[in-house]
This record gives C-alpha cells, structure tokens and sequence, in this order.
C-alpha cells in the first residue's frame, strides 16, 4: 500500500500526458476532478508562467536563427491553457513577445534589468504564487541536450523542480539523468518569497533537439509535462 502511494502520482502523471496531449484534451473533465476536488474548497493558489526574455531581448538563438523568447512564449501559452482547463487559476508575466521594463529604461541593458526588477514585483506581489519559469539552454558544444530544472530557496520549491524534472526525464526523455538543481545565481529564483523554478526545457544548440522544439506536437509535450506535474503536486499539498 505504502508503494502504491509512492507511486500514484506519477501514474496520474502518465495519464494526464496521454489526455491532454490528444485530442485537445477533450471536454471531459471529470477524470481530472480527483485532482482539483480538494482545491475547490479552500482558496486556490495562482501559478505565474513566466516566459523568459521578450521584445528587444530574444535570449538564446539556435544556429538556425531560433529565438528562445519566442518559444518560451508558446510553450508558456500552452502550459497556461492547460492549467486553466484543469481548474487552476493563472497569470503570466507575459502574454505576447514584449519586453515588461518601466518606461524610464533607455538602453538594452537597463532594460534588461528593469524587466527582471518588474518581474519579481509581479510574482512577490501575487498571493499565494508558485513561479514556472520557462527557458531553453545554450551551449557551445551541441552534443548536449535534455532539460534542466532550477529552484529557489523557498520552501516548496525543490519538491516541485525534482517531480517536473522526474516527469520530463520519464516522460519525454529516458536518456535524461539531469537531476533538479538549487540556484541562488539565477536573478528571478535568488529574489522571489515563494515556491519557484526554472524550467529549461532543451537545447537550442543541439540540431536534433531544436527541430523537435519547433514543432507543436512537442511544445504540447512540454506544456503537458510542466501542467501534470504541477498539478499533482498541488493535489497532495491539498489533501494533506
């Protein structure tokens, strides 16, 4: 009994992939009520995507001429109508390719700063905020690949980072044996008051892996993985 416990999660989590990744996941949603049940009767928490880079900041580009702020962006659309379809409530720090700096930044650089100052108000001014915050590697030898999660030091937060990058590793890459990391080096994860990570979801310098993030069927993937997780872990936090 003690391993089935142990492992319900993550059978849910393989469910959960195999739904919402067909079929736009049809409107059936009692299968998932197990999961959100339990959420309804006390005050939600609001996870807060966060599409890394945007507008003059394009973050990493591939050597195809990928840019990694445009496919932050459409994984983190993905992964919030998922969230939503589930019953959690959502916001993100951006909903289209614009950088969030504060009109008096001039330069790149000081906008750069500004739009990483703004998103930290934004996430320590929700309350009762979990951080998802999307990215994509770079390299400069590209026989990496694989993603990657970052936490912060806030409680709840290396739980979370070790079941997305448990589910990521099993689900979409058994080749995977990255294990989550702590870092107090990433700007965003060193200063925000509630549970977060960082999700780098691949390599944009690795041919093979580039061409799988381009394509839809794979950004559902991702955004399939990010949501299951997430929300398993949000249903045994209420159930305790």
């Amino acid at each position: 009994m003690r391993l089935f416990r142990k492992m319900l999660p993550y059978y849910i989590v393989t469910v959960l992939l195999a739904v919402l990744v067909s079929a736009a996941a049809s409107q059936s949603v009692t299968a998932f009520s197990v999961l959100t049940a339990s959420a309804e009767r006390d005050p939600k928490p609001t996870v807060i995507v966060d599409p890394g880079h945007g507008g003059e900041d394009g973050g990493a580009v591939s050597p195809s001429g990928l840019r990694e702020s445009g496919l932050n962006l459409e994984i983190g659309l993905r992964t919030r109508d998922l969230l939503r379809f589930l019953g959690l409530r959502v916001g993100m720090t951006r909903d289209r390719d614009v950088s969030i700096h504060s009109p008096e930044a001039k330069t790149i650089s000081e906008k750069k700063v500004s739009d990483l100052k703004n998103r930290v108000l934004l996430v320590n001014g929700t309350e009762d905020a979990i951080l998802v915050s999307i990215h994509q590697n770079m390299f400069s030898e590209p026989k990496y690949r694989g993603a990657q999660l970052f936490y912060a030091r806030t409680a709840g937060s290396r739980e979370l980072a070790e079941r997305l990058q448990s589910v990521f590793d099993t689900e979409l890459d058994p080749s995977n044996h990255r294990l989550a990391k702590e870092s107090e080096e990433i700007y965003l994860l060193s200063r925000i008051r509630c549970p977060g990570v960082l999700v780098e979801c691949g390599f944009l310098s690795n041919p093979e892996e580039e061409r799988l993030l381009r394509t839809e069927a794979y950004q559902k993937k991702l955004a399939a993985a990010i949501s299951a997780a997430l929300t398993v872990q949000l249903a045994e936090r209420y159930s305790e």
